[in-house]
This record gives C-alpha cells, structure tokens and sequence, in this order.
C-alpha cells in the first residue's frame, strides 16, 4: 500500500555513506548491514544523523549491477574517512510517495512512481551512459526502526527521486 505521489521541494542535505556496486540478485544480502556500519561510523566520529537510514542508486544497469550509497543524513557536514565517504544530496523538486509494507513490495511502488511522473510528463535528473543510467537522486527512506517494529509488513519507506524543470535544466 502507498500514498498518492506528490511533488515535494527537498533542501540540499550532507549525509555519508558506503558505496557497493551489487548485482541486482545480492542487494538485500549486502546493503543493509552497511547502514548500520554508517550509523556506528557517525557516533564514533561524533557527528548526529539527522533522517533515516536510505539506499541511494546511483548508476542502474539491471543486466549487471548496481551502484548504491547505504547512507545516512547527518546535521552537519562531515569528512568521510575510510570506506565511509561524505556528500551531499541535491536541493530541489522530487517526486516522493510513502509506501507501508514488506521492502519487497518496493518495486510494485516504485513502478507506481515511476508511471505517476510519467503520466505528468516529469522527466527524471538521470544521465544514460555505458555504465547504466546515473541518477542525481533516487532515494529509497527507510522511516521504520526495525527494533521498534519488527514486523516488516508494516514498515514505512519514503520513494523520492529528483525530476528536472520541464525545460530539461536541474530542478
């Protein structure tokens, strides 16, 4: 089940992360103990996480692999160190819905999202080249602490992804 998408307006925000490149078939076996290794890094370096955990795509090739940040926003801007690397999610418009259910059902509301915005006519900030196509921002928010709600059917997770002004330019 999901919310009906809308268009929200999203400030920049710095976050650090640990990227994997992950064959579409492995992604729930390596990312997610990779946003609690963030989560730890973060604490023993003393900054303070301000949003959920996500899993940001940056390059999609479905027949391959895929290229995923397992990240987490921080208040302030931080250095990454070893494998945690910093950066900063772009400002601007994003096409977002809230999906509640099992993580697998993602992909049914990602279609969702993907045909809304198409349906308007919302093009995404998203470049094709050899690797796949490279995304601005295509968040996946995970909203539900597993340790609160241990049952999975009832997570949240928050599908953002950037879109460009109609006239192609960044949002």
């Amino acid at each position: 089940m999901w919310s009906e998408p809308t268009l929200v307006q999203r400030a920049e925000q710095p976050y650090v992360a640990i990227t994997v490149r992950v064959p579409m078939d492995k992604l729930g076996e390596v990312v997610p103990p990779l946003n609690g290794a963030v989560f730890e890094w973060i604490a023993d370096n003393g900054g303070q996480p301000s949003g959920p955990p996500f899993w940001k795509y940056n390059v999609i090739d479905m027949e391959r692999e895929l290229e995923i940040e397992a990240g987490v926003a921080v208040q302030q801007p931080m250095p990454g160190s070893g494998r945690v690397s910093a950066g900063v999610l772009p400002g601007g418009t994003y096409a977002s819905l809230l999906h509640t259910g099992h993580p697998q059902e993602l992909v049914d509301a990602t279609g969702a999202l993907l045909d809304w915005a198409a349906g308007r006519g919302l093009a995404w900030d998203v470049v094709d080249d050899p690797a796949g196509e490279r995304w601005a921002a295509r968040l996946e928010l995970y909203r539900t602490d597993p340790s609160v709600q241990p049952d999975m059917a009832k997570w949240e997770t928050e599908l953002a992804f950037r879109v460009k002004d109609s006239d192609g330019s960044e949002a």
